[in-house]
């Protein structure tokens, strides 16, 4: 990886990450390593490390590092688990995966926006993740189940498509809601699934 800015990256790490709680050892490391300065416009890479946003075009954003960081951790990635992405937007999240050591699968509505994402990854030689166009919503049914999924606009209500494609077990860490909006993680289990409320966010809405 390219060590510029590293020492810009420790501090995100350790004042907006660690200061809040996030302390799965493996997404700190990648949170410190990632150069999210790529995943930006050149326009806004100046700002890449600060605490919020950035606008990447086509009215989508980058999320802040700390909900990076906390949908990560909720997702629980691991050496060889199997994520779908729902949003690859930038492609900062998909590389944070990545970086875990999880297989992604990752779907952009945008065609734009999903060749950037493969091209910045390419370049930063990360291989792990797997794109395409598409409706995130109707997810990868062809690669499921997944150990988790994680989606990176919010829908009204949780597509059904997503539920089903969940592994026993797995873990969707989904923003769900309109004006207001809550980040649930959703497990499924043997008997159904279980539902928890973790904080308000504000995302972009899933198109």
């Amino acid at each position: 990886m390219d060590d510029d800015r590293r020492e810009e990256r420790e501090r995100m790490v350790e004042a907006q990450i660690a200061a809040r709680g996030v302390q799965d050892p493996a997404v700190l490391e990648a949170m410190r390593t990632v150069p999210r300065h790529l995943f930006v416009p050149e326009t806004e890479q100046l700002i890449a490390y600060s605490d919020g946003p950035v606008a990447i075009g086509l009215g989508q954003t980058i999320s802040q590092p700390f909900v990076v960081a906390l949908m990560t951790a909720l997702a629980r990635p691991h050496a060889g688990s199997r994520i779908l992405e729902v949003g690859t937007g930038c492609g900062y999240q998909a590389a944070i995966l990545d970086a875990c050591g999880a297989s992604v699968w990752s779907i952009e509505l945008e065609p734009e926006l999903s060749s950037r994402a493969a091209e910045t990854l390419a370049s930063l030689g990360m291989t792990n993740a797997r794109l395409r166009v598409g409706d995130g919503s109707a997810g990868w049914p062809e690669e499921a189940p997944f150990e988790a999924i994680v989606v990176t606009a919010a829908p009204r209500a949780i597509p059904e498509a997503l539920l089903d494609q969940l592994a026993i077990e797995g873990r969707l860490v989904i923003p769900v809601g309109g004006a207001t909006q809550d980040l649930l993680v959703v497990t499924r289990r043997t008997d159904g699934f279980h539902r928890e409320s973790v904080l308000p966010v504000r995302f972009v809405p899933l198109r």
